[in-house]
């Protein structure tokens, strides 16, 4: 009965300790396979890059000019020579300069585009009063706005920081709107019932449920910003990456103007991921998932 007894535990143990190896295969080989999609990812992505750098490269060395003409096109490989002039020439004094007309334009549209997005889908009278005069305003671009904003504001680089407040303020605006007005109503009649207040509907029905379109908004203006900032600074500026390009045009020096495209480009994409990262974590129950076909 001992030896029964002692062989049915060695077993059941046996039985533990393998399942639990098969659990740690399995899960080994989930991460192996993610590393494995993780590492294509990056093979393809910078596969793109080098296939498009490549291309552009090939045509400017054509000379292509078929509909579209390359032979005055800057090629990578000046472009490349640029950028490192341009690195060893104070390149800080211009970043800093777009980076802060950019932050401090983004944030003020943001505080503002959030609250007041969020009273005007909350309240028709509000909506109402104040939607239409925005609304006619919106379609106007940044250049546009120029003209006025050199009127209206007693320097050059606050009317700067008003054009990226521009570009950023109607995205975020709309969205949070959007986002509001579409807060599904079976949640709210659940908080009637309940006897929420106004204050509650607004903190734990209405802005989770309007989250990711105002997170959607955030993003959207921060490249709009990026945007509306070259746009101020070739035409006010005296330094940013929007008056070198535009320096570099007036002068006929090609290559700067395509370091500055690409360069407003990166900074643009690099401030649009950090935001995308920051405010996801703002909603940790969305989940992101792409099909690998």
């Amino acid at each position: 009965m001992t030896r029964l007894s002692l062989s049915v535990s060695l077993s059941k143990q046996l039985k533990t300790t393998v399942a639990k190896f098969s659990d740690f295969l399995l899960l080994f080989q989930q991460n192996d396979f993610k590393e494995q999609i993780h590492s294509s990812q990056i093979f393809r992505q910078l596969f793109s890059l080098i296939l498009f750098f490549g291309i552009w490269q090939i045509l400017c060395v054509v000379q292509f000019n078929l509909f579209i003409n390359f032979s005055f096109v800057p090629s990578p490989l000046e472009v490349l020579s640029a950028t490192i002039e341009f690195i060893f020439d104070e390149p800080l004094v211009h970043i800093k300069a777009s980076v802060f007309r950019v932050l401090m334009g983004y944030l003020i549209a943001s505080i503002l585009g959030i609250t007041m997005g969020i009273l005007i889908g909350w309240s028709q009278i509000l909506e109402d009063l104040v939607f239409l005069p925005l609304e006619l305003l919106r379609p106007i671009p940044a250049v546009a706005w120029i003209p006025l904003a050199i009127l209206m504001f007693p320097s050059a680089e606050a009317g700067m920081i008003y054009i990226t407040f521009v570009g950023a303020f109607f995205p975020i605006l709309i969205s949070t709107i959007r986002g509001v007005k579409n807060t599904n109503q079976v949640f709210i009649r659940v908080g009637q019932c309940l006897g929420a207040k106004q204050w509650h509907f607004l903190k734990d029905i209405v802005l989770p449920g309007a989250l990711p379109s105002i997170i959607n908004g955030l993003i959207i203006g921060m490249g709009t910003s990026w945007f509306c900032v070259v746009t101020a600074e070739i035409i006010a500026g005296r330094v940013g990456i929007g008056y070198v390009t535009w320096e570099s045009y007036v002068t006929s020096n090609y290559p700067p103007i395509v370091m500055g495209m690409l360069l407003i480009g990166l900074m643009g994409s690099l401030s649009t991921l950090v935001m995308d990262r920051l405010l996801s974590t703002l909603m940790p129950w969305r989940v992101k998932s792409k099909s690998r076909a």
